[in-house]
């Protein structure tokens, strides 16, 4: 049931403008370019086509508006409002609060009908994933710029997925999928950021999709001062005097001529063992060695400090119980 309201604070609610810029949401798993898979992350901008729902208000009805170059839509007994900059949910929200002066319980719902532009999707650890308008031609390298490019714990491999109706990948390494509707093809950040004009600086096309994952790890277990994992970054492997290093160094228990490398077996759940002697290896005396990603460094706990450590636990009540019975013949 509709609340009436004097013609003075109409004119005041048509004179108001929704909130304006809103910093992007995070990214969404997108698989077709259906308005409801966007309204997490898609911001609205001039050209933009939107259709709105607005249940009891039948004078915005359900046919298109479109935002103009100032980011405005002019609607039936609402007036002016500002979607330009805000996340469709949040033009959603802000529509919501509008409307409660005129409708009790207001609902909304907004659909994009029409994109100025079409969405090209980045997801995973990128310092603002989301979906952005591809407007003219633009590389990979440019999106990365204008993104603000990987999180720091980032893996050094971007993989960009395209559905194969604009074509395979242009890249000798792309692969197309089984069901053949999408090429896709990993981008060593080193290639594409260590030349020029490297071959992996892609075109990007509508609806490519590029993610990239949290960088590999490698591990220290053992007689470490800290144990856990050491994330790789755009790094393809450290040696082990570089892990000892980030993780602290040994324990004075540790053995380090008896440590091994635990290796995964590829395509096993089994790793490989691999003896390392740290004590030659930091003397200079052997080559440092190595780590790749999800190597494990474990360090095992010296067994004659072990068995002394042992014989003093034993010892010592041994020793209080001769003083008691030495005490009590006194």
């Amino acid at each position: 049931m509709r609340k009436l309201i004097p013609i003075a604070l109409w004119t005041a609610i048509a004179g108001t403008v929704l909130p304006a810029q809103a910093p992007p949401a995070p990214a969404a798993q997108l698989t077709d370019v259906a308005s409801d898979k966007l309204r997490p992350t898609y911001v609205l901008g001039p050209a933009d086509q939107v259709t709105i729902h607005a249940f009891e208000v039948e004078e915005i009805g359900d046919r298109p508006f479109r935002i103009d170059s100032e980011g405005d839509i002019n609607l039936p007994v609402v007036g002016k409002v500002h979607p330009g900059g805000l996340t469709v949910e949040q033009f959603e929200a802000a529509l919501t609060q509008r409307l409660k002066v005129i409708v009790k319980d207001p609902q909304v719902l907004v659909n994009v009908v029409q994109f100025r532009s079409e969405p090209i999707f980045f997801s995973g650890a990128f310092k603002a994933p989301g979906v952005y308008a591809l407007q003219g031609r633009r590389t990979l390298v440019e999106m990365l710029a204008s993104i603000g490019g990987t999180s720091p714990n980032a893996s050094h491999k971007i993989k960009v997925a395209r559905q194969m109706e604009f074509g395979r990948i242009p890249l000798a390494n792309a692969v197309v999928q089984p069901d053949g509707k999408v090429s896709t093809v990993e981008i060593s950040m080193e290639s594409l950021t260590g030349n020029i004009s490297p071959p992996e600086d892609i075109v990007l096309l509508p609806y490519d999709r590029i993610s990239v994952e949290r960088s590999e790890l490698v591990y220290a277990n053992g007689e470490v001062n800290k144990v856990g994992g050491i994330e790789l970054g755009e790094r393809n492997s450290i040696t082990i005097t570089q892990l000892i290093s980030m993780v602290g160094g040994l324990t004075k228990d540790a053995a380090p001529e008896k440590a091994n490398i635990l290796r995964p077996v590829l395509n096993t759940s089994r790793r490989a063992e691999i003896p390392v002697d740290l004590k030659k290896i930091f003397s200079g005396k052997d080559a440092d060695f190595p780590l790749l990603p999800n190597d494990v460094l474990y360090v095992p706990r010296s067994r004659h400090k072990l068995n002394w450590t042992n014989a003093s636990i034993i010892a010592v009540p041994a020793a209080t119980t001769l003083v008691w019975v030495l005490a009590t013949r006194l």
